[in-house]
């Protein structure tokens, strides 16, 4: 994620909870939480306000957080009421740790040439068969827009950066689809949901 992203949501980190920690978002949360086991080991991968690990404890999972941004590690501390790490993406270095990764409108940060490695450690840090939830703005545009730097996929652009992470084994798209945003007058805006094994 690059400074001017990580200075967007140091400076903003208060206006950005009070837009997305109360959202109801469980219909994503529920399909994420039906590949997984009860008490399943998560890992909440650029967790913003803290609203999903939140949920996921209360659910009876497990729950690791982390974010790169140090003022959205105090808010998901405080709303989650775990000690979340301040992490980049890049700096994930975990081997077969979590049943499923949740990587909520999080690694749509990252710019296109990175992401291939991103997907090499979400893949090495989940359990054989386990799952890795991505969402990113639905479409082909890439770069800076309102303050923070955008990758915005398509199927097709998913599928390219899947297969470039492993093409030897890749991991599968076993769930996949489009959605409105969950935030009130937003719902025009199209996002892209999917569920990697």
């Amino acid at each position: 994620m690059n400074n001017t992203t990580l200075d967007y949501y140091n400076h903003n980190a208060e206006g950005f909870t009070s837009g997305t920690l109360d959202v109801q978002f469980t219909a994503v949360q529920d399909r994420f939480l039906g590949y997984l086991a009860p008490g399943a080991r998560i890992l909440d991968y650029g967790c913003g306000s803290g609203r999903d690990s939140r949920y996921f404890l209360s659910k009876g999972y497990q729950v690791e957080a982390c974010d790169g941004s140090e003022e959205m590690v105090k808010i998901a501390t405080k709303t989650a009421g775990i000690a979340v790490k301040q992490m980049l993406f890049e700096e994930l270095d975990e081997t077969a740790r979590y049943d499923g990764i949740f990587a909520c409108a999080s690694i749509l940060h990252v710019p296109s040439k990175a992401l291939p490695d991103i997907f090499r450690r979400l893949k090495r840090a989940v359990k054989k068969d386990g799952i890795v939830y991505v969402s990113f703005k639905y479409g082909t545009f890439e770069g800076e827009r309102n303050g923070r730097y955008f990758t915005d996929l398509t199927e097709e652009g998913l599928q390219k950066i899947v297969t470039a992470a492993d093409p030897a084994h890749p991991f599968v798209v076993v769930d996949q689809w489009i959605s409105g945003d969950a935030r009130p007058g937003r719902a025009d805006e199209k996002w892209l949901n999917a569920i990697l094994q």
